[in-house]
């Protein structure tokens, strides 16, 4: 029994022994695999660059064709329209940020100074918006001294407070200056009673710009300029709708 017990106890200290051995190969094992996998060419780790891929969309019903991957993209052809459309429009705009600084100062209207921030700020960043356009293009921001088409609409007054080397800029729309000073020089309720028309005067000559632009033809294919001329046709009608009722029309 005492030969028996010994025995036993050997076999296992020699069972423990083999276990630990086994456990330290294992391990020098495991960390050799480790090592050689973070010793690979850091090459090998890193997948190769994609090349890009070019799809030009296809027309309405028509597939769509992929490019070579050398295609760069291009400007649309230049319509001497458009250019004219975002000169003028900037000078436009500038006018009806004009008008909307008078508020602050010239009514306490809670309604009014709502509506002229809103204008004030649309307005400004759409001039921002068409200088870079233009500028894009390299193109001035300034009209030549040239005569405005739908300068002609019933009913309004036409001449513009800004001049082109001394000669006055026809408009559509746009406050004579007898106009902006008048407006100057009221306050209360006379002050946002001519605010109010003189905007939908402008506004309306606004839409008579937009309306020109996209009856001339070639022009307004440009879809940055598309998008915004649209947007001031919608916006600017809108804005319109609200005046004519803050004057009870």
């Amino acid at each position: 029994m005492l030969e028996y017990s010994t025995s036993f106890r050997t076999f296992h200290a020699k069972s423990r022994r083999k276990l630990r051995t086994l456990i330290r190969v294992s391990g020098l094992t495991a960390g050799g695999v480790m090592a050689g996998l973070f010793s690979l060419p850091v090459c090998a780790q890193q997948a190769a660059p994609a090349i890009p891929v070019v799809v030009q969309p296809g027309a309405p019903g028509q597939p769509t064709r992929t490019l070579p991957s050398s295609t760069r993209a291009t400007l649309p052809p230049l319509s001497t329209a458009d250019v004219r459309f975002m000169q003028g429009m900037i000078m436009h705009h500038a006018q009806a940020v004009e008008m909307t600084a008078l508020i602050e100062s010239h009514t306490t209207t809670k309604e009014l100074r709502t509506l002229g921030a809103r204008i004030s700020h649309s307005q400004s960043d759409e001039i921002k918006f068409m200088k870079r356009w233009l500028q894009a293009r390299g193109e001035s921001l300034s009209p030549p001294m040239m005569e405005m088409p739908g300068m002609d609409m019933p009913g309004m007054d036409m001449s513009s407070h800004a001049t082109h080397s001394g000669h006055k800029m026809l408009m559509p729309g746009m406050l004579t200056e007898e106009q902006m000073e008048a407006l100057r020089n009221a306050k209360g309720a006379e002050f946002d009673r001519l605010f109010l028309t003189g905007m939908i005067q402008h506004h309306g000559g606004a839409l008579v710009m937009v309306k020109d632009l996209f009856d001339t033809a070639g022009a307004g294919q440009d879809a940055e300029l598309f998008n915004f001329a649209t947007d001031v046709d919608s916006g600017q009608r809108a804005e319109i709708r609200i005046m004519q009722t803050m004057l009870g029309e």
